[in-house]
């Protein structure tokens, strides 16, 4: 199946995205593309489909408010397309005299490769629930939230355009550096800089667990660093509020996995129990591991994924220091901790486990590190409310006048 084409227009040659909708046979499964009436396999007769939605550039899609204009395709995969798109307020509206400014859409598809009508609705509830946890974590240091809506019958989720790289591709940078410095080289990124950022993301944590939320999916990826600095935590979709889960032990070979990303799953979070905050402290523990030495403490090399999974529950991770001699002892402690197979046995906060790390490193304390443990407080606070951070908390406002001046970027207003 063809996927998507270039087209040429007077502006030159642009992509456009096909939103194929991707069904399983009825009787065999067998994964089926959008024109199929006879599955191949099986010859089974299918039900029918409604026509395949098409995006391009300069496609509009109005909403009461707003118009969205997609301007260029950033990424997509087997469960959905994200865009680059110009938001036009509506002259009429409170917003009418603003500048159009950039968003992000992600479009669902509705069905991936494969998956049945129970999956899909499975979709869509992620779908939803990274939105509502996104809307509800008003937070500096965490994509913010638009929209949500419904268009040519797919769910598209409005966010904060973030103009920059993720984790993955900054530790891949410093990767390179290394190789050309010599054996001699930090094979990550330097200590302060590691700081710079993880700070950040422990910030966005803090704010996220005070609400009772808990993402579930912290990694590389998923940590967005804007040009002028700014840490952004994004991807909430698989994100639920701290409760227990149904119990399924240590993954098996062909069993039914458990939503996350193997090598940065805590043990709980691979086995299905119990779920707090401190199962995302444990992946944050990883992350900044990995940032300081170019690779995860379990090796993943030729594993497949419930091996790299059920590392988690039995191997231990291999001492920082034996990668990083130049880490202070207490840093290596830092992270044993962190990566305890017993939540109780870890940090309790992000706030505690960022204040351990930043005194390992002799660090000085700083305005804007406080500020976030201020921010996670004023989070406990509204717990329970249905209503933005930003319409209640006096501290919100003094963690973002922080970081504009010592980050020097835009002025971040807080959303009505």
């Amino acid at each position: 199946m063809k996927k998507a084409e270039w087209c040429y227009d007077a502006l030159g040659p642009h992509r456009l995205e096909r939103l194929f909708v991707l069904r399983a046979c009825v009787r065999c499964s067998f994964p089926l593309e959008d024109h199929f009436a006879i599955c191949p396999q099986c010859r089974a007769p299918q039900p029918a489909l409604a026509s395949v939605v098409v995006f391009e550039r300069g496609m509009a899609v109005q909403r009461p408010e707003a118009r969205y204009v997609l301007d260029r395709l950033l990424g997509e995969g087997a469960m959905g397309v994200v865009w680059r798109a110009w938001m036009f307020h509506d002259p009429t509206s409170i917003r009418g005299a603003d500048a159009p400014e950039l968003v992000a859409l992600k479009f669902l598809r509705e069905r991936g490769l494969g998956s049945t009508p129970g999956q899909t609705d499975s979709l869509r509830t992620f779908f939803r629930n990274e939105a509502e946890a996104m809307r509800r974590v008003d937070h500096p240091n965490v994509v913010r939230f638009v929209d949500l809506f419904e268009d040519r019958g797919t769910l598209c989720l409005a966010m904060e355009y973030v103009d920059g790289d993720t984790f993955e591709q900054i530790l891949a940078r410093h990767q390179a550096r290394a190789k050309l410095a010599g054996p001699m080289a930090l094979p990550g990124v330097p200590f302060q800089r590691t700081w710079y950022y993880f700070e950040q993301l422990l910030g966005a944590l803090a704010a996220t667990h005070a609400l009772g939320i808990v993402h579930r999916d912290v990694k590389p990826s998923n940590v967005l660093v804007r040009k002028d600095g700014i840490v952004k935590l994004t991807d909430y979709g698989i994100a639920h509020l701290s409760r227990r889960t149904k119990y399924i032990g240590p993954p098996q070979p062909g069993s039914e996995l458990v939503p996350g990303t193997g090598p940065y799953m805590s043990p709980e979070q691979v086995t299905g129990a119990p779920l707090d905050g401190r199962s995302d402290l444990y992946s944050a523990a990883i992350v900044l591991y990995e940032m300081l030495t170019g690779r995860t403490p379990f090796d993943v090399e030729g594993k497949t994924e419930w091996m790299i999974r059920l590392d988690h529950v039995e191997a231990q991770p291999l001492p920082l220091r034996a990668l990083l001699p130049q880490a202070p002892p207490a840093l290596d402690m830092i992270i044993a901790r962190a990566l305890a197979k017993d939540p109780a046995h870890r940090f309790a906060t992000a706030v505690e486990l960022g204040e351990t790390v930043r005194k390992a490193l002799n660090l000085p304390d700083s305005p804007e590190w406080r500020a976030q443990s201020d921010f996670a407080r004023e989070a406990a606070r509204f717990r329970g409310h249905t209503a933005k951070l930003g319409d209640f908390s006096h501290s919100v406002g003094t963690l973002r006048e922080i970081i504009v001046k010592k980050y020097r970027t835009m002025p971040l207003t807080i959303a009505k």
